[in-house]
């Protein structure tokens, strides 16, 4: 099981705090090994293989000039979401780095949002990832406290055996 996986499932478990607290102590430690996610303030709210979500709340220092969650500040939260999936999924002896990022903004971001990543198991087998390395594609998407998808695309990501 990867280090991620075992770090939030150890954070969130913790008798004496609960999970939300966990939940905040696991965002704040992520935040610190890669500290340019701690702009946005996240909270890693599920971490699977294959599937992980990330809530942005929206507060002044993510607000552009028409009040809603600025454009960067989702795709810093999809980003968020996918690099945790990807840590939780990768098979042992293989690394990841990603590759490109393409995205549709479908509504105004005007509350918390909350940012999902999501891959299918086939997409990190053998046979999709030969030993010179292969593409995963990481389905992306932000949603309002409403339901409605503010943010979609794709997080392209290379896979490589690690060296």
């Amino acid at each position: 099981m990867s280090r991620v996986l075992d770090l939030h499932r150890a954070s969130t478990s913790l008798p004496l705090v609960g999970p939300l607290v966990g939940e905040r102590l696991f965002s704040f430690a992520f935040s610190q090994v890669a500290p340019y996610f701690w702009s946005i303030r996240p909270r890693f709210t599920v971490i699977e293989p294959h599937h992980a979500e990330v809530v942005i709340p929206k507060r002044r220092a993510v607000k552009n000039h028409i009040g809603t969650v600025h454009a960067i500040a989702l795709c810093n939260g999809l980003e968020a979401a996918m690099g945790v999936l990807a840590e939780a999924t990768i098979p042992t002896g293989k690394r990841w780095i990603p590759k490109g990022m393409e995205v549709a903004y479908t509504a105004k971001a005007t509350s918390d949002i909350t940012c999902h990543a999501d891959t299918d198991p086939a997409q990190w087998s053998d046979a999709a990832l030969p030993a010179e390395g292969g593409e995963v594609a990481v389905r992306v998407k932000g949603v309002r406290t409403d339901g409605t998808v503010v943010i979609e695309g794709v997080i392209r990501l290379w896979v490589t055996p690690e060296r």
